[in-house]
């Protein structure tokens, strides 16, 4: 069976989603799904202490390093040496996500036997089912992985039949609320099926800001909170405290378990929003 080593929450999920969590030998500071992955030993931590800072203060001091052309992660290249991955699953989509580019490039460059590495980069709900099937096949799990994705997509008609002939929701979905960012990549994709709109929302392309004067005019029925890297306890923090936007029911979300992460539980966000758009 190959030793496999993610350094990507969504790439953690697939793996123990197929059956193959004993597979995994290391992970990244940021997996944590399931429960079990977190007595795994960490192969990456971050290069910025976060810890206490506002969402303004963290927007400006990761675009500060990202401008410097420094990494946000540091790789333990000894650990992952000791580690001895067949596999192992990162991304080159987000320099926020996870590690990617020089670091990781360098720490594998040291390994004396060269594991497959696989960049997990989707920017639509078809390419995260890529994702899952590219893995599967690589830690020979195929059989497994096509069925979670017929699965899933079950579970996404299920939900487009249940909101079939109903009036779109008139919807905002923020990943981040101190600068206001819109919906990306697959989220806008989530929306609709769920049966919202979202004029902000970018379908495979990057959340980008919007700007507060533009979402009142708009008048949403509901304002999604879902600021990427957080659970639902932090949504619900910073969803007490957006400014006034009247006319709208705001509702916080966890991020990392149904947004953030294209992952095997994007069917579980999908089913969450149109809980939120039509209770």
């Amino acid at each position: 069976m190959p030793r496999i080593v993610s350094f990507l929450p969504a790439g953690t999920e697939i793996v123990a989603a197929l059956g193959a969590g004993d597979q995994l030998v290391g992970r990244s500071h940021e997996c944590d799904y399931p429960a079990s992955v977190r007595e795994l030993p960490v192969v990456s931590r971050p290069a910025l202490e976060l810890g206490g800072l506002t969402q303004a203060e963290i927007d400006v001091a990761v675009a500060t390093r990202l401008r410097s052309g420094e990494s946000l992660y540091l790789v333990d290249e000894e650990l992952l040496r000791a580690l001895e991955p067949d596999v192992i699953l990162t991304q080159d989509l987000c320099q926020v996500c996870a590690p990617s580019g020089n670091e990781l490039s360098r720490a594998i460059t040291t390994l004396p036997r060269k594991p497959e590495v696989l960049y997990l980069t989707p920017r639509t709900l078809a390419e995260i089912d890529k994702n899952i099937l590219a893995v599967g096949r690589a830690i020979g799990r195929e059989r497994e992985a096509v069925a979670l994705i017929e699965a899933n997509r079950e579970r996404l008609k299920a939900v487009g039949a249940s909101t079939q002939g109903k009036p779109q929701r008139r919807v905002v979905f923020l990943e981040w609320t101190d600068p206001f960012y819109c919906a990306g990549h697959w989220v806008p994709e989530m929306i609709e099926i769920a049966g919202g709109f979202d004029p902000f929302g970018r379908p495979g392309r990057d959340s980008v800001r919007i700007e507060l004067d533009a979402v009142r005019e708009f008048k949403p029925e509901i304002v999604v909170v879902a600021p990427c890297g957080f659970g639902l306890a932090d949504a619900e923090r910073l969803a007490n405290e957006l400014p006034e936007l009247p006319g709208a029911v705001i509702c916080p979300v966890d991020a990392n378990a149904h947004f953030a992460r294209p992952g095997p539980r994007y069917a579980n966000g999908v089913e969450a929003l149109a809980l939120a758009l039509w209770a």
